[in-house]
């Protein structure tokens, strides 16, 4: 078959049914296919890029050679559609529904309360499908922890999903075979043995909730009620495909606008088209290539998929080493591999063993099944986590063209030609490499440093090839990538290594070769120079000391100390243990009264199939169009022109609005302040401003043509980013400082027997929600009626501002929010940079228009959690006693001011933390800077505060030479202590849940136990830490402080509930159902939360500030309470009746069934100007324990356990209660340790997606994570005696932040380094590293000459 006979109609398989199209364009992902075309909404768009994996679906596909069908997950996101010819695909939708039946997958992750705003949720139903369905039996803990390398969460923690899954493996079958028997699956291993008993449970690896109650267990969910998992039931493989292997032979040409599709089925047909088009690119996973095209607007008019074509598809053994299809995918290269490792002596496949050890942190799993070797060599990409190895190991390419046949070159110092460019003709294609078997005395190895060890690029990383005769090296390759545009061979190091003996001597001279061959520019890309310098040399290090030790074992000595021996290690995954610890309701509890069980979120099932409803998901309105923005690429300059012609010009667009079809009056929107405008004018104040916005026929032509419209700027001074340049230019929003003050600063420091001064700083925090802002506006074609259907916290302040910006009265529009994909406070006031524009175009062209960000428009426009500063001065006694403190905080605002004013106010009330100071001056400066509005993010500025507060502590205890925590416990609250700013304290548990966590964690124990491994080891070192916090639940704002709800009754008994709280994963729905439940008295069967919308409760305060339980569920109350009384005497008629006999007695005798209930929060109200009245409801208390492993050369490190101790009052939902806990731990712990902005000089934000910006992922978590529930612990002043949990737990976190900086202690103690040191948050792996200070990190100290950085801290 020449390529001139093709076949230009697509044929693939979607659940079962066969898709026909021969109208397909190239540039359509398989997600949008499914999406746009198929109307299959479960399949998520978190990121576009492949690193969140909440579009995985299943391809499965037919292997004729072994005649078996494989099951892969992959990311619909990255896949071109037509790459899917011949294929079947699986989504969420085709496995199992809540109408017909739920698959066990989707089961469990709902039953164990592992799906909280649910948008990530079908993505991970897929991932573990798939993992079911690609295994022969059961998977292992093992398998987990690979198959969930691609998926993200924000809002679980992971935990409940780990618990949830872990029922489908060989582990847990063999727990419960044990635990039939009476014994713990865990063996010797079992905690009891190991003395680890947490309110004397059995922490398992499992589960081991039981209640604080006396009547015994109860647990979070009970698996066994869960369907049997049958893999003999689930759906076949197409017989079309697996009879018949037409479709795989078919040569396909497939023609799009811009854009045509090859797929050659043989070699000589590949040669053929490269010879035609030699620009082509050749696509395999599009891993790259979709995130050229998507991100970098790169357009491909030629793309050819050769995964048909046999040459480059097998892997073959040859006399010496392996021959690689260039088209074989990571996986399927894994998968041989380990075959050759299990059948060949294992001193043949050392550079094996590094491949298959490198790919397990490569990537999600998703990318492996579809990302392909010869993809990863020619992308060239500086940073390949396996180029490194195959230069080091020697490794061959066969190159191939139709007119100079073939030729094998080395990959070696030479094949880079510059950066991602390389020795290969236009017209050749890769079609193998090979990979050399090693001999007896090769020792080959590979490191790594990242971010985040799972699904992270490198920063560096490194790949040791050495040939010894005895102790003396005969041979050497060491290769490096991160160091240099390209992946680089040190070889005047290895010339200069040759003859050497294996010993001290030659890494000292290794070390100052290394230094001289890889220098790096203090501005080069990437940043952290001095670290990045330093892994080379201590990665290095690491492969010394792992050759060492086996020539130790041969008998050559190199007199290493025994305390140096695990530094030659990395860390690897832990299986996780955990339990949960709650109150059980008491058994004289109604079964119809829900308050205080484990209900399972009331939207769970509907999440894990799919089913359930995003803004984005609601079914195309007729004549919609999409909305795109075109932004700013300057932070501070004057629009001199905006000319769309070219844009407009553009076949499919509709229009283009800007500034000028607002009345400049109407372009101004804020929270308070109305000083960000909706569209920039005159002026641009910050990188990624809408400038304007396309409306066209789809989203990928409105995206297009954003790009086309053409903005001329002249730049403008000064551009302020940092925190740094707004105090030097005095740019504040607030030109007086706030102050809150109490007792006598000045007289405290005269008289004190101690003062330090110190400052530090905490980075902002992206919200990652994995639902991004969406909205569509939907006009009505009179009265200037209008509704909007909103991913917000805030539908009233939607629609206030659609009704400002429009010249509208609020009773004309309607904001509806059925749910979100999360918040994080990110979408209270960010909503309407959005809303607005899009009303603005449903206005003006009376269509409805729709529009979703991408994710980096998202992070680019949408702000974060604000940056603080911190300058304290603190006075104390000998003993550690806090006597004074003037602090002064400062925040980058941004480019408005939004709610920092509100931000800094939370910060200032929080900073002492759980800490009494008789005498306090605090100052706040809310900076404006030329970065995108900061905003409102889960604890509001309160994490920020108490994390300087807590560095106070910290300097304090170290200039005193105390242990910190005992400086800590001699300053917490306790009752009837007055705060700083005058609130009396009641109900004080924070002592009590110290008390508890120090108790539960062993914390003297643990503490022994790791300094004695410190002393063992020199380049490991481990911290623990304990932290309390105190949390003040209201709005700081008075007037917010309210509630209210609409509880309908119909006549069939039925109860539809209204109320002015969103839900956005916190199951706040839930929990608005089961106290109704216990307020009417009837089971939550009854009840049905449809969504949040203005026309049923109007002016309702933003789902913020924790409170939406509080003060909704106080409505809820009010509203049902009506009903009751209304009922009553009916009920006294008729006491044995039925609720269906009562509601239809009271509608017959004309009684009404709706009511509407009210809420404000009593007694509050504060002045900071004279610091009186009551600025907090009440206050929830909590305490954590962490202990932490630092790996001391590289800055990796690794949570062993958290122990969270929380006081909630009487929960109304321990699972969900325990879920948010979890949730706010794990994203706190992002805060302190993981999660970093990364700026430009000019405030362009660097980090705008999952590839560069890294939040926790299932790996990251504690390997044993215990949280309990305070007992006995009643607050009167919320519903139910309930306490609120949304933002209170996620400052605990930070203990791990602390247990870092402990273990860095006992790093630097190592070097003779003694006392206080500064460190900032996060806690990265750079930071840990250049603090652990050494021999090493001495080498690269910082420039002292002026230079431009790549990046800066804002």
């Amino acid at each position: 078959m020449g390529i001139k006979d093709h076949q230009g109609t697509l044929v693939f398989f979607v659940n079962g049914k066969k898709v026909v199209d021969d109208q397909v364009d190239p540039e359509w992902t398989l997600l949008y296919y499914l999406r746009s075309k198929l109307r299959l909404t479960g399949t998520k768009l978190g990121c576009a890029e492949g690193g969140c994996g909440a579009c995985t679906v299943m391809i499965s596909k037919k292997d004729r050679k072994k005649n078996e069908t494989i099951h892969l997950a992959v990311n619909a996101c990255l896949t071109p559609v037509c790459a899917v010819h011949g294929a079947a695909v699986t989504t969420v939708e085709g496995i199992g529904s809540v109408e017909t039946k739920l698959h066990p997958v989707q089961e469990r992750i709902a039953k164990a309360h592992g799906s909280q705003c649910g948008f990530c949720t079908p993505g991970i139903v897929m991932s573990m499908y798939s993992l079911l369905r690609s295994l022969p039996g059961k998977p292992n803990m093992k398998d987990l922890e690979v198959a969930f390398q691609g998926n993200l969460c924000r809002c679980t923690g992971y935990r409940p999903i780990i618990e949830g899954y872990k029922t489908f493996t060989e582990e847990y079958e063999q727990m419960q075979r044990a635990a039939v028997n009476g014994t713990c699956g865990l063996g010797e291993n079992c905690c009891k043995n190991k003395k680890l008993l947490t309110n004397g449970s059995c922490s398992n690896g499992t589960k081991s909730e039981i209640a604080n109650g006396s009547d015994g267990p109860m647990k979070l969910f009970d698996s066994s009620s869960f369907i049997p998992y049958d893999p003999t039931q689930e759906p076949i493989f197409p017989p079309e495909l697996a009879v018949s292997d037409e479709l795989d032979r078919q040569f396909i040409n497939i023609k799009g606008p811009k854009v045509t599709w090859y797929r050659p089925v043989t070699l000589e047909q590949l040669l053929d088209l490269k010879k035609s088009f030699p620009s082509a690119k050749i696509v395999n996973g599009n891993t790259e290539i979709g995130v050229e095209v998507k991100f970098k607007n790169f357009l491909y008019p030629v793309l050819i998929m050769p995964n048909q074509i046999k040459e480059l598809t097998e892997v073959s053994v040859e006399e010496d080493k392996i021959k690689v299809g260039a088209a074989v995918t990571l996986s399927e290269m894994e998968k041989a591999l380990l075959q050759q490792m299990k059948t060949v002596p294992s001193e043949k496949t050392r550079i094996f063993e590094a491949i298959t050890d490198m790919l397990h942190w490569f990537a999600g799993k998703q990318i492996r099944n579809t990302g392909t070797v010869g993809g990863n060599i020619m992308t060239g990409s500086p940073i390949s986590d396996l180029n490194p190895i195959f230069m080091a190991g020697g490794c061959e390419l066969e190159l191939i063209s139709k007119d100079n046949g073939r030729r094998t070159v080395p990959m070696d110092h030479n094949f880079w030609t510059g950066y991602r460019r390389n020795i290969v003709k236009e017209d050749e294609i890769l079609l193998a490499i090979f990979i050399p078997f090693t001999e007896k005395n090769q020792y080959f190895k590979a490191y790594k440093q990242a971010k985040r060890r799972d699904d992270d690029i490198a920063i560096v990383n490194a790949a040791f090839n050495v040939t010894l005769n005895g102790n003396k090296i005969t041979n050497i390759n060491i290769s490096y990538g991160g160091m240099a545009p390209t992946t680089i061979l040190t070889k005047k190091t290895a010339s200069l290594l040759i003859g050497k003996e294996w010993n001290e001597s030659m890494l000292n001279e290794a070390y100052e070769s290394l230094m001289l061959e890889l220098p790096l520019s203090p501005e080069a890309p990437g940043g952290m120079i001095s670290y990045r310098r330093s892994l080379t040399l201590s990665l290095f290090f690491k492969f010394y000391l792992y050759l060492s030790q086996i020539l130790e074992e041969n008998g050559f000595s190199n007199k290493l100390p025994t305390n140096y021996l695990s530094g030659k290690d990395q860390f690897h995954s832990l299986i996780p243990q955990s339990s949960q610890y709650f109150t059980k309701v008491p058994s004289e509890q109604k079964k119809s009264d829900m308050v205080g069980r484990p209900m399972v979120h009331k939207s769970a099932f509907k999440q894990a199939t799919g089913e359930a409803i995003y803004c984005d998901d609601i079914p195309k309105f007729e004549n919609e169009c999409f909305l795109n923005f075109v932004l700013s690429t300057r932070p501070h300059a004057k629009v001199v022109s905006v000319d769309a012609t070219e844009a407009l010009a553009l076949p499919g667009v509709i229009s283009f609005i800007s500034a000028k079809d607002i009345p400049p009056e109407h372009n101004l929107f804020g929270p308070i302040f109305h000083d960000e405008e909706i569209f920039a004018s005159e002026k641009v104040v910050t990188n990624g401003q809408a400038i304007g916005a396309i409306i066209a026929d789809d989203p990928l032509t409105a995206r297009r043509a954003s790009k086309l419209v053409k903005i001329e700027y002249e730049d403008l001074e000064p551009v302020i980013i940092s925190i740094e340049d707004a105090i030097r230019e005095g740019s504040f929003f607030n030109k007086v400082p706030k102050l809150l003050k109490k007792g006598n600063v000045e007289e405290a420091f005269e008289t004190a027997e101690n003062i330090i001064e110190g400052e530090v700083r905490v980075g902002g925090q992206e919200h990652f929600y994995l639902e991004t802002q969406a909205c569509i506006a939907v006009p009505k074609y009179e009265d200037d009626e209008m509704e909007l259907y909103c991913s917000t916290q805030n539908p009233t302040e939607i629609q206030h501002l659609v009704g400002h910006t429009l010249g509208i009265p609020s009773n004309r529009i309607v904001c509806k929010v059925k749910r979100m994909g999360g918040g994080f406070g990110g979408k209270e006031s960010r909503a309407p940079l959005l809303a607005l524009p899009v009303a603005i175009a449903a206005k003006k062209l009376k269509r409805p228009v729709r529009a979703m960000l991408d994710r980096d428009e998202d992070m680019v426009t949408t702000g974060q959690r604000h940056p603080f500063l911190g300058k304290y001065k603190v006075a104390f006694t000998k003993e550690g006693k806090l006597i004074g403190c003037e602090m002064k905080l400062y925040n980058n605002g941004g480019c408005s001011i939004d709610l920092s004013t509100s931000i800094l106010d939370r910060a200032m009330f929080h900073f002492v933390n759980s800490y009494y100071i008789p005498n306090v001056a605090c100052y706040g400066y809310s900076c404006k800077t030329n970065l995108s509005s900061n905003t409102a993010f889960r604890g509001f500025g309160g994490p920020q505060g108490m994390f300087i507060g807590e560095t106070m502590m910290t300097h304090i205890a170290e200039t005193l030479g105390k242990d910190v925590d005992a400086v800590r416990e001699i300053n917490l609250y306790k009752e009837g202590d007055l705060t700083h700013f005058n609130q009396e304290l009641t109900y004080c548990n924070v002592r009590r849940c110290w008390e508890q966590c120090y108790e539960d964690f062993s914390y003297k124990a643990r503490k022994e136990e790791a300094e004695k491994f410190n002393r063992c080891n020199r380049w490991r070192k481990r911290g623990i830490a304990i932290v309390p916090t105190m949390f003040g639940i209201s709005f700081t704002t008075l007037f917010l402080n309210q509630g209210a709800a609409l509880v309908l009754v119909y006549t069939d008994g039925s109860v539809l509930l209204s109320h002015g709280g969103t839900e956005m994963g916190q199951g706040l729905h839930t929990k608005m159902i089961q106290v109704a439940s216990r307020a009417l008295g009837i089971n939550d069967s009854y009840f049905h939360i449809s969504e949040t919308s203005t026309d049923k409760v109007p002016n309702t305060s933003p789902t913020a500030a924790s409170a939406g339980s509080d003060l909704n569920g106080m409505a809820v109350l009010a509203a049902c309470d009506i009903i009751n009384e209304r009922l009553k005497p009916i009920k006294e008629a008729n006491p044995k009746g039925s609720w269906e006999d009562w509601v239809k007695s009271a509608y017959f005798a004309r009684i009404s069934l709706a009511a509407s209930g009210f809420y404000k929060t009593p007694d509050i109200g504060y002045d900071m100007s004279k610091n009186s009245g009551m600025v907090f409801n009440y206050f929830t208390f909590g305490a954590a324990c962490a202990e932490v492993e630092i790996d001391c050369l590289t800055g990796d490190h690794q949570v062993l356990k958290s122990e969270i101790v929380m006081d909630l009052g009487e929960s109304l939902n321990p699972a969900i209660d325990i879920g948010q806990i979890e949730g706010a731990f794990v994203q706190g712990y992002g805060l302190f340790t993981l999660e970093e902005s990364i700026y430009s000089p000019k405030g362009v934000l660097y980090s705008r997606g999952p590839g560069m910006y890294k939040i926790p992922g299932f790996a990251d978590i504690p390997a044993e994570f215990n949280v309990s529930l305070l007992k006995g612990a009643p607050n009167p002043r919320a519903i139910y005696s309930s306490k609120a949990v949304g933002e209170p737990p996620l400052f605990l976190s930070s203990s791990v932040f602390f247990a870092i900086r402990d273990a860095i202690k006992a790093a630097r103690s190592e070097s003779g380094l003694e006392g206080y040191f500064r460190l900032d948050s996060p806690a990265t792996a750079a930071k840990i590293r250049m603090a652990c200070v050494d021999e090493i990190t001495n080498k690269f100290p910082e420039p002292k000459h002026k230079y431009v950085p790549w990046n800066v801290t804002v």
